[in-house]
This record gives C-alpha cells, sequence and structure tokens, in this order.
C-alpha cells in the first residue's frame, strides 16, 4: 500500500498476468573497524538481465550476503500447525487482544495521497461471525464532506516470521476502492525504513480493475517508487460477491501467494539476483518480524488514478477468518537463523 505510484498499475495481458519490471540500487557502505571479514559488493546494473554485474569495489561484511541461503528443509513435509487466528466468533469492536489501530489521515494521506481519515470507532465491527471495515462518506464537524475508514492490525499483538496465512475475505468494489490485506515490518531498526525492511502485499485491489487480485513484494531493490516492485496479478470472478481465501506462505528463502489455494505468484530471490551468494538485505529483508494489516483506503496514487466515485459509498470488506499456522521444521531452522 505504501508510497505506490501510478506506475504499479500492471500492465493487463490477455490472461490478465502482470510482472513487475526490475531496477536496480546501489548498496550502502558499511566498512567498520569491528568487522573484519569482508568481501567485494558487486552491484546488478542490467534491467532485464539478471546475472549482470559491476564490480565497484567497496566492501561489505561477509554476513551481509548471507539471506536466503543454506535452509535445508523438505517442503512436502512441513507439517503445518494453527499458531494464532481470529475466527470472529463473537460481537462488537475487533478483540482488542489481538488487533490495534492505525487512526487518521497519515502522512500525506498515507504516503500515497489517500483521501479517508482511519478512525478507531465505528467504521470496523464484528457481527454474526464476520469482520466488517466499512468505507463511508461523513461530513466533519463544519459539514464539509469527508471519508471515513478503518485500518486494523497486529502490531505488537502477534507479530510473526515466517508460516503460512490465510484470509477469508469478501471485497468493497466501486471505482476509488483499495482494499488490502498486506504485512509490514514490526521493527525497521535493523534494515531501515520504507522500502528497505520490506512489505508484503498478500491482496489488493482497485475499484476501476474489478476482480483482478494483486499480490506484490516491495524492498530496497525493487519497491513502487519506480515501479520495479515484484508481483502478479489475476482474475478471480465474483471477489466483491463471494468470499475468496487469501493465502500467503512465508518460507525462509522464497514468499508464496495463493487465491483459493492456487498459486498465483512466488517472489524467489535467486530468481533476480541469479546467484543465492548475491542475495543481501537488499532482495531479501524478510527475515525480521512481520505483522498483519487490513484496510479500505479510497483515492490515492493508485487507487484514484481512474478517479473516484463516492455514488458507490458506502462500502464494506467482510473477513470470514484470520488464521496463522507455523511449521515446527521452519520454527527450528529461524532459531538457528538467529
Amino acid at each position: 500500500m505504501k508510497r505506490k505510484l501510478t506506475a504499479i498499475c500492471m500492465i493487463f495481458a490477455t490472461a490478465f498476468a502482470v510482472v513487475a519490471c526490475q531496477s536496480s540500487d546501489k548498496s550502502q557502505t558499511n566498512n567498520t573497524k569491528d568487522k573484519t571479514e569482508t568481501q567485494t559488493v558487486k552491484e546488478r546494473i542490467a534491467n532485464s538481465i539478471p546475472d549482470r554485474y559491476d564490480d565497484y569495489g567497496e566492501t561489505k561484511p561477509a554476513d551481509y550476503y548471507v539471506k536466503a541461503d543454506g535452509f535445508d528443509y523438505d517442503y512436502s513435509n512441513l507439517n503445518y500447525k494453527l499458531v494464532w487466528s481470529d475466527e470472529f466468533d463473537y460481537e462488537g469492536l475487533p478483540d482488542e487482544s489481538k488487533w490495534t489501530y492505525d487512526i487518521g489521515k497519515g502522512q500525506g494521506g498515507w504516503g500515497n495521497g489517500e483521501l479517508q481519515k482511519y478512525t478507531d470507532k465505528g467504521n470496523a465491527w464484528v457481527k454474526d461471525g464476520k469482520l466488517t471495515i466499512e468505507l463511508r462518506k461523513e461530513q466533519d464537524e463544519f459539514g464539509k464532506d469527508m471519508y471515513t475508514s478503518a485500518r486494523i492490525k497486529t502490531k505488537g499483538k502477534a507479530d510473526f516470521r515466517y508460516g503460512k496465512f490465510e484470509i477469508k475475505a469478501k471485497l468493497p468494489k466501486g471505482k476509488g476502492t483499495w482494499p488490502a490485506i498486506w504485512m509490514l515490518p514490526s521493527s525497521t531498526t535493523e534494515y531501515g525504513g520504507w522500502p528497505m525492511s520490506g512489505e508484503i502485499d498478500i491482496m489488493e485491489h482497485v475499484g476501476y480493475l474489478q476482480n483482478i487480485i494483486h499480490s506484490n513484494v516491495h524492498c530496497q531493490k525493487y519497491n513502487g517508487l519506480d515501479g520495479s516492485n515484484k508481483g502478479w496479478a489475476k482474475k478471480v470472478e465474483g471477489v466483491s460477491e463471494e468470499f475468496h481465501t487469501y493465502g500467503f506462505e512465508w518460507l525462509p528463502d522464497k514468499l508464496i501467494f495463493t487465491v483459493d489455494g492456487e498459486t498465483i505468484f512466488t517472489y524467489d530471490p535467486d530468481e533476480y539476483v541469479g546467484n543465492s551468494k548475491n542475495v543481501t538485505k537488499d532482495e531479501w529483508p524478510f527475515d525480521k518480524e512481520f505483522h498483519l494489516i487490513m484496510n479500505i483506503a479510497y483515492g490515492g496514487s493508485w487507487g484514484g488514478s481512474s478517479g473516484t466515485d463516492d455514488e458507490c459509498l458506502p462500502q464494506q470488506m467482510q473477513v470470514d477468518y484470520v488464521r496463522v499456522y507455523q511449521s515446527d521444521v521452519i520454527s527450528a531452522l529461524a532459531e538457528k537463523e538467529k
């Protein structure tokens, strides 16, 4: 969701598939006297040839390169078990032991020029076994039109590192609507602010491209600032009339995105870097804890790139459940990684 440019809007071929283009970004020098083990940095300089490099003669600690590499596991035998969920089998506000809120209009419309104001009262509730997030048009204290919505998150309540995530949801529709189910890092202390610490977009949908589901990954090397983020799009009929299950499997060396159990995109950094020894935090900051976010934005650089139509409001995203599973095998590897 953060800082999407209009260029993010994917190019649709006959199969409605979208592949984001590649870019390059020079790594920062970190040559400190207490880190003696170094090796030469090689920066990718080609936009379309992933194994072409230029040697700038800079140095980095050897462990700078050890990302998404050396994990030995049998994917077919991971045996996931449920570790966290919200089945929304209660009534009232979202469970405060599991969810908290982002509030307000954010800096620059949450970095995207979005029009809505997020609240913690009235725009999100649980009833009849479903969570509802509502985007609506209201009047402020001066009688001026405004748009309100909700953005709930698990940050500080449940932060995750690796696992399988399933969210069953029915989406809003209408020009300008921009619902999302996504993840941000729970801390940016080590890698830095967006996009350096990463972003994982499990599901995004913009109302002017009805029934097209987008999944995207952002990091320092590939991100929405220049449209180089990695992702895919798939046409899924009836996303605003029926519930569909949006899935995401986070492994120590790849990210797998699904809709109704069908894989639509896999982010494997080796495919872009060309050799796992060259994968750095710039391509793989996804070894830290992230938290879940669900919201409906309105307008903005992507959601509003074809205009808005508030005659469609109010609009709702309903969520049947959120479930998180983890594998003992992957958890053990994560402990060794620490």
